[in-house]
């Protein structure tokens, strides 16, 4: 039953807003709803996202499974998941003709692998919504009124509107987080939750692009480890398993400058102790081989070289000839090599923040705040953040989807 025909804003441009405002617009046909994107270049980060492809979602369809994969936001996410999920976003788009493809580790994406499909719909779908768009328009002051909100934009202009949605984004400085504070909410400090580690070291200086599919990563003390794929970069080292590990530890590792210590096993995430042991299987194995030239763990050779020569021996070593302290020696380098880290690098494709609004603020049955009704939220201006995987696009539609539906003024079900 539709209940109002209300004025709704919806502050930004990017996946969370747009679909926030076409789940608005679909829900309640009579409802007004405008859109503000500050920028000439809405849906800029779904457009870059993925390498160009858009990692729309992952294919983890049980909620509680899926909220493992959120270093913060996993607890208030998981009623949200079971009324819109992987399953609901891959159905939307399909009723919308755009089909998602899964890939081996679980990443889905248009099968186009363009992720201009995914912005072409979006831009279309509001259009067909009745969702109006201004850009590059942004908004410079909303105040709480007697009848709703007084929203002040950039080129001057007002307009009084029933429902505000704040979908800015998590970078630091937002207006949706100056916003968000100046209507009485707490934001936690935003600092990169997806970012490279900055390495100089000689051991995968001149390596770049080189790539280790299974690789483990911890950072000492500290409770930090993860794993995934490993690649070595113009400025260190990137990656699932160096993503996701910023992630989990995005503040601790914040508060340490970005100066920290980094241990690699490269082997799958064997032991010292196991590494040891097939390397004394492959010597007896390889004896008249010149170590350099073949080796256990399918490494790239140009990496197991270094390896090699960081553990004191020369390449060219047959291995009979290679004594079991150098053996030793080797097997830590391949199961438990450690880098020093001077800093780090965003990752643009992946640009990811945590930080926002604080959770406990906000109702996530309907997005709504707490402490000033009729403002709504959703996507990264959040104190929400996932690992790298299409965790965050289906973040950013689970509460666009959400907010949009309670401001529709359509009773909910």
């Amino acid at each position: 039953m539709v209940t109002t025909a209300p004025r709704v804003i919806v502050v930004g441009g990017g996946a969370a807003g747009f679909f926030a405002a076409i789940a608005c617009a679909e829900a309640n046909p009579a409802a007004r709803v405008v859109l503000y994107e500050a920028t000439a270049h809405p849906l800029a980060k779904v457009r870059v996202s993925g390498g160009g492809r858009c990692n729309v979602t992952h294919a983890c369809p049980e909620p509680r499974e899926l909220v493992k994969r959120y270093p913060r936001g996993g607890r208030e996410l998981l009623g949200a998941f079971h009324r819109f999920g992987p399953r609901d976003t891959i159905a939307w788009f399909a009723a919308r003709g755009v089909e998602l493809k899964t890939e081996n580790d679980g990443r889905m994406f248009p099968i186009t692998d363009d992720s201009g499909t995914i912005v072409d719909c979006l831009r279309r779908t509001a259009d067909q919504a009745g969702v109006k768009i201004y850009m590059p328009i942004g908004v410079r002051r909303i105040e709480r009124g007697e009848a709703g909100f007084d929203v002040e934009f950039t080129d001057n202009s007002v307009g009084e509107f029933d429902r505000v949605l704040i979908a800015t984004g998590g970078t630091k400085g937002s207006a949706g987080q100056t916003i968000a504070a100046q209507l009485g909410h707490t934001i936690e400090p935003p600092v990169p939750s997806l970012f490279t580690f900055h390495i100089d070291d000689p051991r995968i200086r001149g390596l770049e692009g080189l790539s280790v599919p299974a690789a483990a990563t911890s950072v000492p003390g500290t409770k930090l480890k993860d794993s995934g794929g490993l690649l070595i970069t113009h400025w260190g080292m990137s990656g699932p398993a160096i993503l996701k590990l910023s992630a989990w530890g995005a503040r601790e590792l914040s508060e340490r400058g970005y100066k920290f210590n980094v241990v690699v096993s490269w082997a799958e995430g064997r032991t010292v102790a196991q590494t040891h042991e097939t390397l004394i299987a492959a010597r007896l194995a390889n004896l008249k081989k010149q170590i350099a030239t073949w080796n256990p763990f399918a490494l790239p050779a140009r990496l197991w070289e270094r390896l090699i020569i960081a553990a004191g021996i020369t390449p060219e070593t047959v291995w009979t000839s290679v004594s079991n302290n150098s053996l030793h020696a080797l097997a830590t380098q391949v199961a438990a090599a450690e880098f020093t880290v001077e800093g780090k690098s965003l990752n643009k494709e992946e640009f990811v923040t945590c930080g926002g609004v604080r959770l406990r603020e906000v109702d996530f049955k309907t997005m709504e705040s707490r402490v000033c009704p009729g403002l709504h939220f959703a996507g990264e201006v959040l104190d929400i953040d996932g690992i790298t995987g299409g965790f965050n696009f289906q973040a950013a539609w689970t509460t666009g989807w959400l907010a949009g539906r309670a401001m529709s003024g359509v009773e909910q079900t």
